[in-house]
């Protein structure tokens, strides 16, 4: 290899880690990180070839203007050895994982109805979503504190972002359409029946 061929070769790595290594840390947004996002669409072959070797896939959504990694899926088939997971899964509390399929049928109401790109609500509205499944009589104060919990999890996970001096008004991000498929919505809602049915009956059970 000659010594310009070398230098193309340490230029390529160079270019290849500004893009990768942001991968790693979490979601690339196009509108937050252009120069990242440009580099992806230009070196996307190379950055998916280098994923592979690591057990890593890319999800690169263009129209929605957003990138992120997740893991192979293990060839059980021919028993390959498994690679160890540099993305791990993570573990939802059950009240996380019903935020996150509210809101998921919410951005499907809101994207039927066309007009505006960007699904923005308040805390209050949020609340409401989830007051639907609280047992009769739970208290309102705790119901908040809850809320602001949950959607401080969810912002870290990078679902929803708070808008910028506007801490109750929060922006429902368009990733969580790549995470929350329609198969997961239906088997949720599933769970979400029999979750109102032992509400109910201890609503029934308190009233007797």
């Amino acid at each position: 290899m000659s010594e310009m061929d070398g230098g193309h070769a340490a230029e390529s790595t160079v270019n290849l880690s500004r893009v990768v290594v942001p991968l790693l840390r979490g979601v690339v947004y196009r509108e937050e990180k252009e120069e990242v996002w440009n580099g992806l669409l230009e070196l996307q072959s190379g950055v998916r070839d280098y994923l592979a070797a690591l057990g890593l896939e890319l999800v690169l959504d263009e129209a929605e203007g957003y990138a992120f990694l997740r893991s192979q899926p293990e060839d059980e088939e021919n028993n390959a050895p498994a690679i160890p997971r540099l993305v791990q899964r993570r573990q939802l509390s059950f009240p996380v994982s019903l935020l996150l399929a509210l809101l998921r049928k919410k951005l499907a109401e809101f994207d039927a109805a066309g007009g505006e790109t960007r699904l923005i609500m308040s805390r209050d509205e949020i609340a409401e979503l989830l007051r639907v499944f609280l047992p009769a009589g739970s208290n309102e104060v705790r119901l908040i504190d809850q809320v602001d919990t949950h959607l401080n999890k969810i912002a870290k996970l990078g679902f929803v972002r708070p808008l910028r001096g506007q801490k109750q008004m929060f922006e429902i991000r368009r990733i969580l359409k790549a995470f929350v498929d329609a198969q997961w919505l239906t088997e949720f809602e599933q769970r979400l029946e029999e979750y109102q049915q032992e509400l109910e009956k201890k609503g029934a059970s308190s009233n007797g």
